[in-house]
C-alpha cells in the first residue's frame, strides 16, 4: 500500500528544504518508497481530522493502511525498519546508527530550534542579543563537538545510514546562520548529503510545492 504523508501546502521556508517533511521524502526516496502527499494548510492543521493524526496539529503524518504515525523520526525509523538501505545488517552498527538518529534529533536540533526561533519571535526584545549570543555559543559548543567526532570521514559511522539522513537535515537548519562556515567537515558533510540522488528527488518535489503555491 502506498504511503501517504501530509505537508505545508505554503512553506514558511520558501522551498529550501527545512520542512519536517523533507526527512520522511528524502528516507522514501532512498528507499525506493513510492508515496503521495496530502498538503495541509495552516488552519487544516489545527482541525480535529488531523488532530486525530497529529496530536500537536503539526506535520509531517504517516499514513499506511491502518497504521497512522506522527513525529518525523519516529516515522523515519519506520520506514528504515520496513526497507532496507537505511539501516546495517550489522547489529552493532545498526544501533549505532539509531543512537546517531536520536543524536541528531535530541542532542543536537534543540539548541538549533531554539535558536532560530528565538530569532523569529524575540528579536525586537531588549534582552534580545544577550540571548541570542548565549544561544549561538549553546549550538557551536555541539557543531564542534560533531565537527570532532566526524573527522575526515564521510558519514559518521561508516556507510551512510539513518543517522546522517537526520543529521543533515538538521544541520541544514542552519544554513542561513553563518554558523556553519567555521566548520568546513561539516559544511562538506552536508554536501555529501545533498548530493545523493534521493536528496535531490525529495528536495525537487518539495520545491516544487512551493513554486506551486506562488503560482509560479
Amino acid at each position: 500500500m502506498t504511503p501517504i504523508i501530509t505537508g505545508f501546502a505554503r512553506s514558511p521556508d520558501r522551498g529550501q528544504g527545512l520542512a519536517r517533511d523533507m526527512r520522511v521524502r528524502w528516507a522514501l526516496e532512498e528507499v525506493g518508497q513510492p508515496y503521495e502527499m496530502r498538503l495541509v494548510s495552516f488552519a487544516e492543521m489545527k482541525e480535529p481530522a488531523h488532530r486525530k493524526l497529529h496530536p500537536f496539529g503539526q506535520i509531517p503524518t504517516y499514513e499506511e493502511g491502518d497504521l497512522a504515525l506522527f513525529e518525523s523520526g519516529a516515522i523515519i525509523f519506520h520506514i528504515a525498519e520496513r526497507h532496507p538501505g537505511l539501516l546495517p545488517k550489522d547489529a552493532n552498527a545498526r544501533a549505532r546508527a539509531i543512537a546517531w538518529m536520536f543524536a541528531a534529533l535530541n542532542t543536537v536540533e534543540p539548541p538549533i530550534v531554539e535558536l532560530s526561533m528565538a530569532r523569529i519571535v524575540e528579536s525586537n526584545k531588549s534582552w534580545y542579543e544577550e540571548r541570542r549570543l548565549m544561544l549561538e555559543e549553546r549550538v557551536r559548543a555541539r557543531l564542534t563537538e560533531l565537527a570532532n567526532r566526524l573527522g575526515d570521514a564521510d558519514w559518521l559511522d561508516g556507510a551512510f545510514s539513518v543517522g546522517d539522513l537526520m543529521m543533515v537535515t538538521v544541520l541544514r537548519r542552519l544554513n542561513s546562520s553563518g554558523l556553519l562556515e567555521k566548520y568546513p567537515k561539516l559544511l562538506a558533510y552536508i554536501a555529501r548529503g545533498e548530493a545523493r540522488p534521493a536528496y535531490q528527488r525529495a528536495f525537487a518535489d518539495q520545491l516544487a510545492v512551493f513554486k506551486s503555491s506562488q503560482g509560479g
